[in-house]
């Protein structure tokens, strides 16, 4: 089926114009001013934003966690994805302890078969390098599309492997063309503070916060940095919350070094103080690296508009809050760390980013969709507008207003981080390659639309194949 798009606002991270956008079959096949030419549909866009879909290159679906599963599966948080206008996301892949990575990636694969609204692709989450043979297991991942691997430098005796796994497997990615992200968090300290705290007798929500602090996170931020300089290989910091980390990803950037950072919707948003509500609220805003002093929302503002940080996530990991969150009532170490956002991200950030001036709709794009494709081998198939570049679209009407509230979303999540914001502009028809996701806020598409990306090496870009016209 033929598309023709036309007198939108065409949007990208370099440029913007007035223009129409033809998409036959998957892809984009032209674009121009006033096209004269036959198609199946045509949609006016006359005073819309023509956007890339968006890259969510930070989600956790379906995935274990304290004991319990978070509660967006595949179909319904891939359905929250694209009402939020995300079109593609990269998911963790975690590795079990004494797992190869082959049987991951096989118990990943059977969560999203068949239940999948939008692309996606994986990222390998290390527990476990204790041989040779697994070391030589993830220099061939990214053969196989998997480039890039993820390391937990914080939830110890769980998921926190220690420098010597951390620095070989920067070593590995040197060599295999993949990119390290790293959870940057001491650990070690933080269990040490933990346990400091639950001896005390302080066991609430808050407490998850006020033993994480923002200095272990700027630590092991550097650290990071440090051992991947010496091993050569990339790095992308995920979740950046505080100048503490902030400022070495500044650092290092401004050297020329190969290091990205990201931080989240919710950390321009909320704070510490919201780990304080009372009666158990607080346990809605456990995650990690936790919310920290307001302050620092200026701090991420300022880090995303100058390069300093380079992509905005969701980190969506979604628990429920009565049943889930509350297994930790009386003890927040059992608090299951996440929380939602997955459809809320392009709308906050439009509303108080772009309107509310603190960043331009070029940098929103760049940020919310180039700068993901590109960091992670999906660009420049994904992640902007152009001719051959899949057909993936967001119409996004910037004068639209939606109050956000968990009444109203599409994951199963039972609240939402900004309940009752007001925000002016929303995704209007949503395309993932050619194909109708959602329009006039109606789930259009059926589960099984989407496809698992093969993505390429650090710093290559994803092959696009020739263009067949009749």
């Amino acid at each position: 089926m033929s598309l023709l798009i036309k007198g939108g606002r065409v949007v990208t991270a370099a440029d913007e114009t007035v223009a129409d956008v033809l998409v036959e079959g998957e892809r984009i096949s032209l674009i121009g001013t006033n096209l004269e030419v036959a198609a199946d549909r045509t949609i006016d866009a006359t005073g819309k934003y023509v956007l890339p879909g968006c890259i969510d290159p930070h989600t956790h679906l379906d995935m274990p966690f304290g004991g319990t599963t978070t509660v967006d599966d595949f179909e319904s948080g891939q359905t929250s994805a694209a009402f939020g206008g995300t079109t593609c996301h990269v998911d963790f892949c975690i590795q079990g302890q004494g797992q190869t990575f082959a049987e991951a990636l096989e118990t990943w694969h059977a969560k999203a078969n068949g239940n999948t609204l939008i692309d996606y692709g994986f990222h390998i989450a290390i527990t476990d390098l204790r041989d040779e043979e697994r070391l030589t297991e993830l220099a061939a991942l990214p053969a196989q599309g998997i480039t890039s691997y993820k390391l937990f430098m914080a939830y110890k005796n769980v998921l926190q492997v220690d420098d010597e796994t951390l620095f070989r497997a920067m070593e590995v990615a040197a060599a295999s063309g993949a990119l390290v992200m790293v959870h940057a968090e001491n650990g070690d300290a933080i269990d040490v503070l933990v346990r400091e705290a639950l001896a005390r007798g302080d066991t609430a929500p808050i407490h998850h916060a006020l033993t994480r602090p923002p200095e272990l996170e700027g630590e092991a931020t550097n650290r990071a940095i440090q051992l991947a300089r010496i091993a050569g290989a990339p790095l992308y910091v995920v979740h950046v919350t505080c100048r503490e980390a902030v400022d070495p990803i500044r650092r290092a950037r401004e050297q020329g070094w190969d290091v990205w950072g990201e931080t989240c919707t919710q950390y321009f948003f909320k704070s510490i103080d919201d780990l304080a509500r009372p009666n158990f609220e607080g346990a809605k805003y456990v995650y990690s690296p936790p919310a920290r002093d307001a302050a620092n929302h200026a701090v991420l503002w300022d880090a995303v508009r100058t390069d300093a940080l380079s992509a905005i996530s969701t980190d969506h990991c979604t628990f429920l809050w009565d049943g889930q969150k509350t297994l930790g009532k009386d003890d927040f170490t059992k608090i299951p760390n996440g929380g939602p956002g997955l459809e809320d991200r392009l709308k906050m950030i439009h509303h108080f980013g772009v309107r509310e001036g603190r960043i331009s709709l070029n940098r929103m794009v760049d940020l919310l969709a180039t700068q993901p494709a590109k960091l992670f081998g999906l660009y420049p198939r994904k992640g902007t507008v152009a001719v051959g570049a899949d057909a993936d679209l967001v119409v996004f009407d910037p004068e639209k207003r939606q109050t956000l509230s968990a009444s109203a979303q599409h994951s199963k999540c039972d609240y939402n981080l900004y309940e009752g914001t007001e925000i002016t502009g929303a995704p209007e028809l949503v395309l993932l390659r050619g194909n109708v996701l959602v329009e006039d806020d109606e789930l259009v598409a059926a589960p099984g639309v989407g496809q698992f990306v093969r993505r390429a090496p650090f710093g290559r870009p994803l092959a696009v194949e020739p263009m067949v016209t009749s």
